[in-house]
């Protein structure tokens, strides 16, 4: 389901389009995202506090899948670095639109049109603007290998696990 779910995400991302590939997986990690700045880090000055959405919605899938893992839950783990490539290539959108911002954000403005664009702001705090479209481009690669590694581990731990599965069908008695 994961692996079907990446190919429609990835046939619907358009980096350079504003067009993220998942509304509703955009819409799960903003809630983290926006805590991430008042609620998290809106006491460590103003660039910390908007680089801290983004930190906030990559804490969801860190923090999830590190309590997995200590589980021993390393499939859900896996599914967690998937949502961690998914939320990266969330970021990459929006670091690619700082440049010439065009996409609407929570506000109902764009970033030309209020300062509330995040990656406009912090890549003018750091003197990235210039580079903000290669380095979009740069982090929805990394999102998607993200993505398709936490896939190919997942479907590791499934094949490791399928002859314990077989073993235990095996040893079940007849009518149960």
């Amino acid at each position: 389901m994961f692996a079907a779910w990446t190919l429609w995400i990835f046939r619907d991302n358009h980096i350079r389009d504003g067009e993220i590939g998942s509304g509703f997986l955009h819409l799960v990690l903003l809630p983290f995202h926006e805590a991430g700045h008042y609620a998290l880090f809106r006491w460590f000055g103003r660039f910390i506090m908007t680089l801290g959405g983004t930190i906030g919605q990559h804490l969801l899938p860190i923090v999830a899948g590190y309590a997995l893992l200590q589980r021993r839950d390393k499939f859900g783990a896996a599914l967690c670095l998937w949502l961690l490539g998914f939320s990266t290539i969330d970021m990459a959108v929006y670091m690619y639109d700082a440049f010439d911002p065009k996409m609407m954000l929570l506000g109902g403005q764009t970033g030309a049109e209020s300062d509330g664009h995040d990656w406009q702001n912090i890549f003018g705090d750091l003197g990235l603007l210039r580079r903000a479209r290669g380095i979009g481009l740069f982090f929805g690669f990394v999102g998607w290998l993200t993505m398709f590694g936490a896939l190919a581990w997942a479907a590791r731990i499934l094949w490791l696990q399928r002859p314990h599965q077989l073993l235990e069908l095996g040893q079940r008695e007849p009518g149960q």
